[in-house]
């Protein structure tokens, strides 16, 4: 059912010309080098240190790595970080 239900979604996304980021509910990720991050569409910020951002998402976690991670700015769907980025892992 989850197969029939992501074909669809990609050929909407197709379809109707869309991001398919925003038609699967997918996490968008811009990095500079590993200075910055830059994440959009997340559900909300589960643990954050200065070594560790954990950032749920609609399906699963997103976790990133590092040193000196600080948040220099944080919106409702958006979160731009920067520090030495060490990992960015998916949880599924």
């Amino acid at each position: 059912m989850r197969s029939l239900s992501r074909r669809f979604n990609q050929f909407t996304a197709k379809l109707l010309d869309l991001p398919q980021d925003v038609v699967m509910d997918l996490p968008r990720i811009t990095m500079i080098g590993n200075m910055q991050l830059y994440i959009e569409n997340h559900r909300g910020v589960l643990h954050f240190s200065n070594e560790l951002l954990r950032l749920a998402l609609g399906k699963g976690k997103l976790e990133v790595h590092g040193q000196q991670l600080v948040i220099r700015a944080i919106l409702s769907e958006e979160v731009f970080i920067e520090g030495v980025i060490h990992d960015i892992k998916y949880v599924p």
